[in-house]
């Protein structure tokens, strides 16, 4: 190779440096670009998301609306998904758009419904009849000999139901077909007089909430039965009591298969086991309490807030009794309620507020038809709303 052949071989080097130079840079300048872009956008999206997790809205969109005709006195429920409404004519199974499921026809003078997930019951207060359905349909009829006072659904429809007739409360468990699985008494000299029953979803564990005043004093025992193989080797099948002096409680609700919460006059008593429930913690009622409601997760309680005109203070629990949220409000009500999207619907005859559990204020609006019942969706912005005349399915705006 000639010097001058090497001159330029060494040229050609130097050049392909300088261009690996320069396509490193290039491309240190496009992967910043790109983690900038990235940034950018991921800031947006976050900002996004809490700009619509803490909005308010106080108007919507009307997606779809229905004409509805029914009385005065039809109570709706949410039941897997869709809309269970009831009167004393019969109950209606139908979608969020009203297309009917089905209907079962019956006669009652106080009907009142117990769900849980995929069977529900209706019931007439102080009368015999109970209707077992299910998302498809009538599943059994049961005809007591005894005025009803409560029923409770488990997740296979099996139901427990507390009857009462003369100084005696009876107890009785059925399966989805009306079929009787196993009954007992309590009688109100011996024992008490019964106020609540509770039956966990799995239809293993029955509560029974009992007040004693036979001594001059005022007692409340809850007592506990298994059905399982833990109460088989018990006298009737009782695996445990928690005894309350100088306590009224009378709502008990298992909330989940193994946590079960005891509503009283002065305290909240949770309870959680998977065989014998045990005490776990307590909650004093220090003011009175105005309304109290609760679904698979949480509980809340409402006090009326003596220091502000129309006041009221919220606080939510979780299952275990801890505080989640405390959440002044100003609307009075009628009704206070979580929705299935665990947010908290306040409503009273023309007007709402939603709040979140984070104790944002979603949605507040003052509607001109009477306001009967709000349905939530899985989107966070949809809606359905039950009013006079009309259904509605909406789009928070």
């Amino acid at each position: 190779m000639t010097e001058t052949e090497k001159r330029r071989f060494q040229t050609v080097e130097a050049d392909v440096k300088e261009m690996e130079q320069k396509i490193w840079r290039h491309r240190r300048k496009v992967a910043l670009i790109i983690t900038a872009v990235a940034i950018l956008a991921a800031v947006f999206v976050v900002a996004g998301g809490i700009y619509f997790i803490y909005k308010e809205y106080r108007a919507y969109d009307v997606v779809a609306e229905l004409e509805r005709n029914d009385s005065e006195a039809t109570k709706y429920e949410s039941f897997a998904g869709n809309i269970l409404r009831y009167n004393n004519d019969g109950a209606f199974y139908a979608d969020m758009s009203d297309n009917l499921i089905w209907n079962q026809a019956f006669e009652m003078l106080n009907p009142f419904a117990d769900i849980c997930e995929n069977y529900a019951a209706v019931a007439d207060m102080q009368g015999t009849q109970i209707y077992i359905v299910s998302t498809t349909g009538i599943q059994g009829k049961i005809a007591t000999n005894k005025p009803i006072r409560a029923i409770c659904m488990a997740r296979q429809g099996t139901i427990a139901v507390l009857t009462q007739s003369e100084g005696t409360g009876y107890i009785e468990l059925y399966n989805k077909n009306g079929e009787n699985l196993a009954s007992g008494e309590i009688h109100v000299e011996n024992s008490g007089y019964p106020l609540d029953i509770a039956l966990s979803k799995d239809a293993n564990k029955l509560a029974v909430s009992i007040l004693d005043i036979s001594k001059g004093k005022t007692k409340t025992t809850i007592a506990f039965y298994n059905f399982g193989a833990a109460g088989q080797n018990e006298i009737d099948n009782m695996v445990g009591s928690y005894s309350y002096d100088n306590s009224i409680i009378p709502e008990i609700s298992f909330i989940s298969d193994d946590k079960m919460a005891a509503f009283g006059d002065g305290q909240i008593v949770f309870f959680e086991g998977k065989q014998s429930p045990k005490q776990t913690s307590v909650l004093e009622l220090k003011k009175e309490v105005k309304s109290i409601f609760y679904d698979s997760e949480f509980l809340g309680l409402v006090y009326d807030d003596e220091k502000k005109e129309n006041g009221h203070k919220m606080e939510i629990y979780d299952s275990a009794g801890k505080l989640r949220l405390e959440q002044d409000f100003r609307m009075p009500y009628q009704s206070v309620e979580f929705l299935d999207n665990h947010e908290i619907c306040i409503r009273d005859e023309y007007q709402c507020e939603i709040y979140t559990l984070r104790g944002v204020k979603k949605f507040a609006y003052k509607f001109d038809d009477a306001l009967y019942k709000i349905f939530s969706t899985k989107s966070g912005r949809r809606y359905t709303f039950i009013l006079d005349g009309i259904l509605q399915k909406v789009k928070l705006k």
